[in-house]
């Protein structure tokens, strides 16, 4: 018979066997007692043993009582070993210190400050061994520095901004004042910059505790989620921000209300990161408690003091306030004045005291008309401005990045109106009632409504047909210059100058090379004709404008930066999205119309010249030729040049155009290559054709000084504006960002 050599098998026929022997051994034994009746386990008290378990035997080994002197000695003995921290190769301090004890000895900072590359803040003034030995060791001041963390990262300029800002919140630069102004032009890394001050502000101090508690940053609503992952990229977990970024307002009020509440030196969330307009919504909750910091990211929308959000950033309950901007001045004095009073109040007087003392004096003096005496005092007064100002506003020039990214060039493309366009705008001319009042220095409402007619007529007769169907003031009888059977439902591309232009720029890109396009326009109408080009053409695009939610963008954003998304166009509303968004995916950007603001411009085309992007930068500003469009870009080169004059201290701005020449809105200038260029009455170019700026210490030198070229095709370099230039371009101012650093003469 075959049997299982399973071990549990063989264990139950170990057990069988052993019962057999034991009944055999019974049958032979001799029975001398009598037969007792078979006994029941509960009536035994025994149990089922397994024969598998070993009986429990009975401790013999128990201790001898003790006296309570021998007890008392075994405890000592026990407690006089010194305690060993169970950490391999511990080499902090041993013994001698409990936990909750507070260090005995002089106290010493939180980062080491002869580390090398060690970022020093603050450094304790230097004692003689007298004074040292009468010093309150519990009140003796520390190095304060920079976590190496972030250190390392930071470069020589933004090292130095750092040390500013901290200088600044700490009023050691102007004693009882502790704001101040980061003006740095775009992609210097201003958010970087704040982050450190924060960070060293949160944890440590010459007092060798934390000098804040909590922080708030505002920003508009599209850069929250910037900020909360620049925060998470650097501080990498060490700290955990609150971003309020939607949700309804009984939500957000509970999470006010519970940063608003946090106290001690170690808050959960330290950092909250809130929109102006929540902001402004909720100010109540944010108005009850103290802020240690808050910063101001574009912080020119605070331009005007008279509306409600500055109101409410104003009224907060705290000293330290920091203001991001990259265009500080964008229109006049008055505005500047607003910023600088925010963070600091009360430096340049009331608004009253700055109009009459500052203001006025240098706007005269900068008129192309002043007097001697009256540009004297102009500058006079300038300069004490700027000697105010500067102790509290730090500003670099993105001449610095020149080191770290490749080169920028940047064109301003004149593109001559289409026939239709001509007639469209020559008919406007003659019916428009608004121009006359205008000429006499009126303004109304109608005025503005044609100057945006005027606008949206240089980007494509399109967007005014609707007026010229309904027969609107200026377009009565328009509609028959239009080509038969015209539908704005197609986008024909030949009707426009600067949409012309824009169809050769994208297919040559598109044909020649693998770089992507970023399109801005203020108008989401003109995004409508985009969208309708790239349908045309087979374009693959993404659009951003202000009906796009705020996580949205941010995905949309990610997805167009990344190497290989299919996207060749990125359709951008400046209005909406012109800020801080970091479009590095793309290296050409074309400005399809000017703002009235340089700033806006400004901050739009500084989308793709940041950090991180390794192609040469190609930047298109397209102007209609003649037309209103090229009074408003020569409005903002005077707005520029007061800036440069006031901010970034250039002694040699030109007086560009009087206040005469900038009325002169509705002209339109059929006969010239550039209206702009014969008003700066430009002295480096003969017969329209100039390719290198006249050598340094020469007489002949340009009153457009922010462009080193101006060029017609003979002088362009680009070949893919060489290839639109037939098309409908009549001249071309160049800037170049590597002018210098490359030795180009």
């Amino acid at each position: 018979q075959r049997r299982s050599l399973a071990p549990s098998q063989l264990a139950k026929r170990k057990a069988g066997d052993e019962e057999e022997e034991e009944e055999e051994e019974q049958q032979h034994r001799p029975t001398t007692r009598k037969k007792q009746r078979p006994v029941s386990e509960t009536e035994s008290g025994e149990c089922y043993r397994s024969p598998f378990r070993k009986p429990l035997a009975q401790l013999t080994n128990r201790p001898h009582c003790l006296d309570s002197s021998q007890h008392e000695a075994f405890i000592r003995s026990i407690l006089s070993k010194p305690f060993k921290v169970p950490i391999p190769n511990y080499k902090g301090p041993l013994g001698l210190r409990a936990l909750g004890i507070k260090r005995a000895g002089l106290r010493s900072p939180l980062h080491d400050p002869f580390e090398e590359g060690a970022l020093v803040l603050y450094e304790p003034p230097l004692l003689s061994a007298h004074d040292q030995l009468k010093i309150d060791k519990d009140k003796a001041p520390v190095h304060v520095v920079v976590d190496p963390v972030l250190s390392r990262v930071l470069r020589p300029h933004q090292r130095e901004g750092v040390k500013f800002l901290w200088d600044c919140v700490t009023s050691r630069r102007i004693p009882g004042s502790h704001g101040c102004i980061m003006a740095d032009e775009m992609g210097l890394g201003k958010t970087l910059q704040c982050i450190t001050l924060m960070w060293t502000l949160l944890r440590q101090s010459p007092d060798c505790k934390p000098e804040i508690e909590k922080a708030i940053v505002v920003s508009p609503s599209s850069l929250v989620r910037n900020w909360y992952n620049e925060v998470e990229k650097w501080l990498g977990g060490r700290i955990q921000p609150l971003a309020i970024d939607g949700g309804s307002k009984e939500e957000i009020d509970h999470k006010l209300v519970g940063f608003m509440n946090q106290r001690g030196l170690r808050v959960p969330s330290p950092i909250l990161i809130i929109s102006y307009e929540t902001f402004r919504l909720h100010a109540e909750v944010l108005q009850k408690g103290s802020v240690g910091l808050v910063i101001c990211d574009e912080g020119h929308r605070l331009k005007n003091s008279e509306n409600q959000t500055y109101q409410a950033l104003n009224s907060l309950n705290t000293p330290r306030r920091v203001l991001i901007s990259g265009t500080p001045i964008q229109n006049d004095l008055l505005e500047y004045f607003s910023l600088v009073h925010f963070v600091n109040s009360g430096i340049l007087g009331t608004a009253q005291e700055f109009k009459r003392h500052f203001e006025i004096p240098i706007l005269k003096g900068r008129d192309a008309d002043a007097s001697e005496a009256e540009r004297h005092k102009g500058e006079e007064r300038l300069k004490e401005l700027i000697s105010i100002v500067n102790r509290c506003l730090i500003r670099r020039t993105s001449d610095i990045l020149s080191k770290y990214l490749p080169v920028k060039i940047e064109q301003v493309v004149c593109c001559r109106l289409t026939p239709l366009q001509a007639e469209l705008y020559k008919n406007f001319l003659k019916q428009a009632k608004p121009v006359e009042e205008l000429k006499e220095g009126k303004i109304s409402v109608s005025s503005l409504s044609s100057i945006t007619s005027l606008k949206k007529l240089c980007n494509h007769p399109a967007l005014i047909h609707d007026k010229c169907v309904e027969e609107e003031e200026g377009f009565m009888g328009a509609l028959d210059l239009f080509p038969a059977g015209y539908s704005t439902k197609s986008l024909e591309p030949q009707l426009s100058g600067k949409m012309l232009v824009l169809d050769y720029i994208l297919a040559v890109t598109k044909s020649t090379s693998n770089d992507k396009v970023v399109l801005v326009s203020n108008y989401t109408q003109t995004l409508d004709l985009f969208e309708k080009l790239c349908r045309n053409r087979r374009y693959l695009y993404v659009r951003l404008d202000g009906t796009m939610s705020i996580k949205k963008r941010a995905k949309i954003v990610e997805r167009f930066n990344s190497p290989s998304s299919p996207e060749f166009i990125f359709m951008l509303s400046s209005k909406a999205g012109g800020c801080g968004l970091n479009l590095i995916g793309a290296n050409r950007l074309v400005m399809f119309d000017p703002d009235w603001n340089p700033a806006n411009d400004e901050q739009a085309m500084a989308r793709v010249w940041r950090d991180g992007q390794k192609k040469t930068c190609y930047i298109y500003r397209l102007l209609s030729t003649g037309t209103i469009e090229e009074k408003i870009f020569q409005r903002q080169t005077h707005k520029k040049a007061l800036s440069s004059c006031v901010v970034d201290e250039e002694q040699d701005v030109e007086r560009h155009f009087s206040l005469g020449e900038l009325k002169e809105l509705f002209t339109l200038n059929e006969t010239t290559t550039s209206d702009t260029h014969d008003k700066i009455k430009c002295r480096r170019c003969v017969n329209g054709h100039q390719v290198r700026p006249p050598p340094e210490g020469s007489d002949c030198t340009s009153d457009l000084s922010q462009w080193n070229h101006c060029a017609d095709k003979r002088g362009l370099q680009d070949s893919v504006l060489k290839a639109a230039w037939d098309a409908a371009v009549t001249f071309t101012f160049h800037h170049h960002s590597h002018e210098e650093q490359r030795g180009i003469p």
